[in-house]
């Protein structure tokens, strides 16, 4: 199953692969965690919507302007050195913003939490490149996305708890430890890369493949499918589902926080999957339809569907994350659209829209909420109504469907690469 270099056994690949899950657990979880720290955020730095969903955005500004160069510097210098000093920056970031005093501070601390965990996927993918099959290239992905998930449920309702517990300064500390700590195993267990790979090949052959990747009106579909398709995970469930559920149908932080991370659960189960069936039946685009109409439909039900429990909460949530889950094919869609020289660059391209849909709706979002606010304000922290939620949450909408039409427009690669 697993296509190794001489030098580096099947269980060294199967531990690099594991490193590497467990590095994109560990940037979601940075990810999300504002989202469980809404109130103590906005409380200790006296801010509003607008601000929060600023100082949120800072990991996705960071983490979308550095994938194109991660993937260039991923396909020239390999991803063991990188992944293992990126956790170590990770780590130190953490100590910033928990010890931050001012907002500007813990932006900063953010801003370097998002840079250096931007190597944590395209890396990922890339260590899959080198030393697994490419025929499941999908499938591997899907798991990898799973583990993404998994991050993104632990910083819910554990993060939360963790929150109460250490508040909101103690949690973080607790995270930069994590970091420290999957930087020397990063170190340890990724083997370097193999002599003869797609690195090799010029700095001008790259600069001109990444330029011919930015033209490919194909590539740009793709990318935007992944945006579409990641905006109510990233714009909704990583931030505003929480205040949301806790303000609308009443449920307290914890309870809201566990409903929310059913969206990560549908992601987590579904990825591998979808990914599974594709390589299986030989397509991708039925798969990604299929997933951007579920993932639709769901997120219309969560808005507009009045009177409902919370285990039909639970149900939709999960809806939404099986169908956008789908998103993950994007992947192997991208790889087989471009030559295996720019493999990480491209990757890197299409990530820059999928985690880029986070940092252009969550401070769009917070804007939208804080156009509309009453000044509205409980025990420091702004109150907004179920109008203001929904007129903010039609952004959403509008970027699914979005990813329902690109998808259409794309061409099938019936998983191989295509030259033309």
């Amino acid at each position: 199953m697993i296509n190794t270099a001489p030098q580096v056994s099947r269980a060294r690949a199967l531990a690099a692969f594991l490193v590497g899950c467990t590095f994109f657990v560990y940037a979601f979880v940075h990810r999300v965690a504002p989202s469980v720290m809404t109130e103590d955020l906005m409380r200790d730095f006296a801010v509003g919507g607008s601000a929060l969903g600023v100082l949120s955005a800072m990991y996705f500004y960071a983490y979308v302007a550095l994938q194109i160069p991660v993937g260039m510097l991923i396909d020239r210098f390999g991803p063991r050195r990188l992944m293992s000093g990126a956790l170590l920056v990770c780590a130190c970031a953490s100590l910033g913003m928990a010890n931050s005093e001012t907002l500007v501070a813990a932006s900063i601390s953010r801003f370097l939490i998002g840079g250096s965990v931007a190597f944590a996927f395209v890396g990922t993918l890339t260590l899959l490149t080198f030393w697994f099959d490419s025929h499941r290239f999908a499938t591997y992905a899907g798991i990898l996305q799973s583990a993404g998930m998994l991050g993104a449920m632990l910083g819910q309702a554990p993060l939360r708890i963790a929150v109460e517990a250490l508040a909101w300064r103690g949690a973080t500390t607790m995270l930069a430890a994590v970091g420290f700590t999957l930087a020397i195993l990063a170190y340890a267990l990724i083997p370097r890369r193999p002599t003869k790979d797609h690195s090799t090949a010029t700095q001008e052959n790259k600069g001109a493949g990444v330029g011919s990747i930015l033209k490919q009106r194909r590539n740009w579909l793709c990318a935007l499918v992944g945006f579409g398709m990641a905006a109510p995970m990233l714009g909704f469930a990583a931030l505003w589902a929480v205040p949301w559920l806790s303000t609308v149908h009443g449920f307290d932080q914890t309870r809201s926080a566990g409903i929310a991370s059913t969206v990560f659960l549908g992601w987590l189960a579904g990825a591998p999957v979808c990914g599974w069936i594709s390589d299986l039946i030989g397509r991708r685009i039925p798969v990604l339809f299929a997933g951007s109409l579920l993932s639709l439909a769901a997120f219309v039900a969560i808005l507009f569907v009045d009177n409902v429990s919370a285990t039909v909460l639970t149900i939709l949530f999960f809806l939404n994350g099986l169908g956008g889950c789908t998103m993950v094919i994007c992947f192997s869609v991208m790889r087989e659209y471009n030559a295996s020289n720019n493999t990480a660059a491209s990757l890197g391209m299409l990530n820059t829209l999928v985690v880029g849909s986070g940092a252009v709706t969550q401070p769009l979002i917070g804007w939208l909420l804080d156009s509309r606010w009453s000044e509205t304000l409980v025990d420091g922290v702004r109150i907004y109504t179920a109008g203001n939620y929904l007129a903010a949450f039609q952004v959403l909408i509008l970027a699914n469907v979005m990813a329902i039409v690109c998808s259409l427009l794309l061409k099938e690669t019936y998983c191989r690469v295509i030259d033309d």
